[in-house]
């Protein structure tokens, strides 16, 4: 017997004992993924909606259902209370969120603060389904009404759920599609990241962000419409259209990066990062509400007495096409629309933007790392470095300038204008302040896969910088 025939036999009889049975190994990455999600991204039109229509199908789909939004005070919420001794405010289910009370310490001579925070201990799912329709990949987008949506009906993933929703804890109706990335093998997964949400308002608050491949017809739902990356990049560009779910969901995406140049290596953008992390020195708590130091609350909402970061407000909503179609919650509503900004730079014809490290007090990891400029202008003092550049760029500096809403689920009508600026090298040096970083588009892509490395408002703008053909080409 050959040494190649006993050691099959040998591998067939272990298999039939119940030891290993023969593998076949697979390629670690399947470099076909980008060079679709590239044919889809240069795809104008679908083969399930034009991209004009899509205004006028959101319409349509407001009027099929009704949609009702209303300020209330804190007594009129149904299931929510303030809770004795601690003042938090609690569902009667013990589940859903809580809003409790923050203490932030940066270390050092930084001054700290207090503040109310959204507790949600619990992991959701942002899910795009993906399936090729005439050779080209398209993705399922829901129009999916938010209470604190701008506009209440915006481009949602296929699938935008907390576990609470999803498990059916308020029992309402059952999450469609939710199967797809709950049960394994009901398709191939694209890209699977744990991610954050905003470190300013919620603590420790994670998703799943994911894109499955299905190969079998899915029956798009009337609320339901295939869309390939060109439309959806090309909506993006229009005010307060598609989600924020869908934007960080579509920054995971593995594009791939045409440039092999930059001007700092991978394992120097890294280091800089584990450096940054391992230095930072900030340290938060939780507090009960009640204790917050320079809140106050009324009948109807909880502010700051200075008069500006945001409000706890409560609101009624009455949604036709939720798996709950009446009820009632608290809500973060912001003071002023906010700015997130990438400045935009070229080395030697290669595209780089200005990464900062952005340390919030409700990230779950050391720190995680943010657009150029991210704030409130009216309630930042000082203003922050490179803000008066991307306020006062001239026309044809700007890239990319929409204002999209951020998570309609918890917050009310937050508003932010998105910009990508490119700067001169006096603007913008190729060594900037401490605390930033010269990186292309394709590390940010890197970057994203690893999870809490990326905060939401990078992952947004990462997901605007992609939309445009000039970068990402």
């Amino acid at each position: 017997m050959s040494a190649a025939v006993w050691a099959d036999t040998r591998v067939r009889a272990g298999a039939a004992r119940g030891f290993d049975a023969p593998v076949v190994l697979r390629p670690r990455h399947d470099v076909s993924v980008a060079e679709r999600l590239a044919r889809s991204a240069a795809a104008p039109e679908g083969a399930a909606i034009a991209t004009e229509d899509v205004a006028g199908w959101l319409a349509e789909r407001a009027r099929a259902h009704p949609f009702e939004v209303t300020r209330i005070p804190f007594d009129a919420l149904e299931g929510w209370g303030f809770e004795e001794g601690t003042g938090n405010l609690v569902h009667r289910s013990g589940r859903f969120f809580t809003v409790e009370g923050l203490d932030v310490s940066p270390g050092g001579a930084a001054p700290g603060w207090q503040q109310p925070v959204i507790v949600q201990p619990e992991v959701g799912i942002l899910g795009l389904l993906c399936r090729e329709i005439d050779g080209v990949a398209h993705f399922l987008l829901q129009a999916k009404m938010e209470p604190g949506n701008v506009h209440l009906l915006q481009l949602s993933p296929t699938v935008q759920a907390t576990h609470s929703n999803y498990t059916r804890v308020h029992r309402g109706g059952r999450v469609r599609y939710v199967e797809y990335f709950t049960d394994p093998g009901r398709g191939r997964v694209v890209t699977d990241a744990l991610q954050s949400e905003h470190g300013s308002w919620f603590l420790r608050k994670a998703n799943r962000n994911m894109v499955v491949e299905v190969h079998e017809d899915v029956e798009p739902h009337e609320d339901f419409r295939w869309l390939t990356l060109g439309q959806i990049h090309r909506l993006l560009r229009r005010d307060h259209l598609v989600n924020m779910d869908t934007r960080t969901v579509l920054s995971c995406l593995p594009f791939a990066d045409p440039h092999t140049g930059a001007l700092h290596r991978d394992a120097e953008v890294l280091s800089w990062i584990t450096g940054r992390r391992a230095a930072h020195r900030l340290r938060s708590r939780r507090i009960p509400l009640a204790a917050v130091a320079g809140w106050h609350r009324s009948a109807d909402r909880i502010e700051h007495s200075g008069g500006g970061h945001f409000q706890v407000a409560a609101v009624a909503v009455r949604a036709g096409n939720r798996e709950v179609g009446r009820w009632s919650q608290p809500l973060f509503a912001p003071v002023g629309t906010g700015v997130t900004a990438f400045v935009l730079r070229r080395f030697d014809g290669v595209a780089h933007v200005l990464l900062r490290e952005r340390p919030e007090g409700g990230h779950g990891t050391a720190l995680e790392f943010g657009p150029t400029v991210q704030c409130t202008p009216r309630a930042h003092r000082p203003p922050p470095a490179f803000l008066d550049l991307v306020l006062g760029a001239a026309p044809e500096r700007i890239r990319y300038d929409t204002e999209h809403s951020e998570e309609g689920g918890r917050f009310l009508a937050a508003r932010t204008r998105c910009l990508i600026v490119e700067a001169t090298g006096e603007e913008a040096p190729a060594r900037p302040p401490a605390g930033f970083r010269w990186v292309t588009p394709g590390q940010l892509t890197t970057l994203v896969q690893h999870g809490h490395c990326l905060n939401v408002q990078a992952r947004t703008l990462l997901a605007c910088l992609n939309s445009l053909e000039e970068e990402s080409s």
